[in-house]
């Protein structure tokens, strides 16, 4: 089933991110949800309760070694479910972790102060 997204990002304030985004030239490793300004993304592991790539062998070491290149180059990944989407738990989360970068990116420099 395919999530409709059209209006999730504006439904919970989180910016429009760039879909499938490849964060690694050499790789074809791709992020499904991607904030490059605040090297953000999203990945939606589907097939979970059933079996599906995201649970076995090689598609779970794989997940596991883009996630680690992933974070080594300085990015934070979140992991949801497609349930979590259709439920709104991935948007009540990802509404607070960009309310919280937005805010640390506004605050003045401790020497801009006083």
């Amino acid at each position: 089933m395919k999530l409709n997204l059209s209006d999730f990002w504006s439904l919970f304030s989180i910016p429009e991110p760039v879909v499938e985004y490849k964060f690694l030239t050499d790789r074809r490793f791709r992020f499904d949800f991607a904030w490059l300004k605040y090297r953000i993304a999203v990945e939606i592991n589907g097939g979970v309760f059933i079996g599906g790539r995201h649970t076995r062998g090689y598609g779970y070491q794989r997940d596991m070694e883009k996630l680690n290149l992933a974070q080594a180059a300085g990015w934070k990944v979140f992991q949801f479910t497609p349930q979590q989407f259709k439920n709104g738990e991935a948007g009540e989360f990802l509404e607070e972790i960009f309310r919280k970068e937005i805010d640390e990116n506004h605050r003045p420099h401790p020497s801009q102060i006083g």
